[in-house]
């Protein structure tokens, strides 16, 4: 499918020309005026390249390019004008981030030529973008599953926190969501250095000791040390850190300015492990949205108010009692799975991935066991029975998210 071009001047002659002249090379769509412009970048996008005029009523070219940015930033942005002064090209640049600036009357060839040269900048960008994406899901998920194995309750954790923020930052409409979930799902990966069983206490709330409460608080940067040394998490590793500091509101969005991006994400985190730990203590969501909305210096409000509108999963569960070699990818453990000394292999609620059930079995094999297991085989798309729904939330379903 070809990449649209969409050109924007307030002299709809000028437009009509351009269709004509570029119809038949170029998928093209047309607005008179910048307001219009944005409209139908909403409507109709998403568009490889948009060229611009500079001179507008209402919305200039300058003004009309720089809003375009900030809601479609990977679209490619080229200004076509009969204004040639330096300043003019210069707040073009500075302001409007323009791809190539072009002064009116513009050589057929040299329009074409940086349509074309737009259209290969928007790939490359898109290509790059989805690239990175990809890559760092890949890893991150490689990071997960094996927190999943050395510590099942922490991994159980960044799960359902993963999923809290993947819908915090959707109903935010934040930018570039994919950083903030792959924060959440990496919250908890500061935890490998810690035992299970002061992880698993400190879920649970339990009273403990100062030193272990210490050494827990410091899992946030360990996590740090570990991912800042990646390329390209570094700003990932500056969210996971700063998780458990309520004193950092930065970030929070105040009129119209993101803020400090790191300290936003943070933000969500400790939104999403608080709301974790609320509901693990058994309050009700309505209890546990209010809890936090009691705390307005240390929680964003619009992220914590967002918390309302996330659905309880739409999965019903059909348990069973199964033998480890019955097991298969996908069933959700419905018991904790402990060693014969008391220790915790894995977690209640957890998910079956292909190294989880490899260490199941391996676990089995060594400490052959009469007992079948637990599980909850899940039937998605269909809405669990109301008088389960409440019951659901209070103890979120566990699994890789997805």
């Amino acid at each position: 499918m070809a990449q649209k071009i969409l050109l924007v001047d307030d002299e709809q002659n000028v437009l009509d020309g351009l269709q004509r002249l570029f119809r038949k090379e170029f998928s093209l769509e047309t607005a008179c005026g910048g307001e219009a412009g944005l409209a139908l970048m909403a409507s109709s996008g998403p568009f490889a390249v948009v060229v611009s005029d500079m001179r507008m009523p209402g919305m200039n070219g300058i003004q009309f390019l720089m809003a375009a940015r900030e809601r479609h930033p990977e679209t490619v942005r080229l200004m076509l004008t009969g204004n040639s002064d330096i300043k003019t090209a210069i707040d073009a640049v500075n302001e409007g981030h323009v791809f190539r600036f072009l002064t009116k009357p513009c050589p057929d060839e040299i329009l074409r030529g940086a349509l074309r040269a737009g259209i290969a900048q928007y790939e490359l960008i898109t290509a790059e973008k989805e690239l990175l994406e990809k890559t760092l899901h890949g890893g991150v998920k490689v990071l997960t599953e094996i927190l999943a194995l050395v510590n099942p309750a922490a991994f159980s954790r960044a799960t359902r926190v993963h999923r809290t923020v993947q819908h915090m930052s959707r109903e935010l409409a934040l930018r570039d969501a994919w950083r903030y979930e792959l924060a959440a799902m990496l919250s908890q990966v500061g935890c490998v250095a810690l035992d299970t069983e002061t992880v698993e206490a400190v879920y649970a709330g339990a009273e403990l000791p100062a030193a272990d409460q210490e050494r827990f608080r410091k899992h946030p940067a360990i996590a740090y040390e570990l991912l800042s040394k990646i390329p390209r998490l570094e700003l990932v590793a500056r969210m996971v850190a700063g998780q458990l500091d309520p004193s950092d509101k930065k970030g929070y969005p105040a009129g119209g300015t993101a803020g400090d991006l790191g300290a936003l994400g943070a933000g969500l985190l400790r939104i999403a492990v608080d709301f974790d730990r609320l509901l693990l203590h058994r309050l009700g969501r309505a209890e546990a949205i209010g809890k936090l909305k009691n705390k307005p210096d240390e929680y964003y409000a619009a992220a914590v108010a967002a918390l309302e509108s996330l659905p309880p999963e739409s999965v019903t569960m059909v348990t069973d009692e199964i033998t480890p070699r019955e097991l298969t990818v996908g069933m959700i453990l419905d018991q904790d799975l402990r060693s014969a000394n008391g220790m915790l292999m894995v977690a209640r609620n957890q998910e079956i991935t292909h190294p989880l059930l490899e260490r199941i079995r391996n676990l089995y094999q060594k400490a052959p066991m009469a007992n079948k297991i637990r599980v909850k085989i899940p039937r998605r798309g269909v809405p669990p029975a109301p008088e389960k729904q409440d019951q659901a939330e209070a103890q979120p379903t566990g699994g890789v998210a997805r």
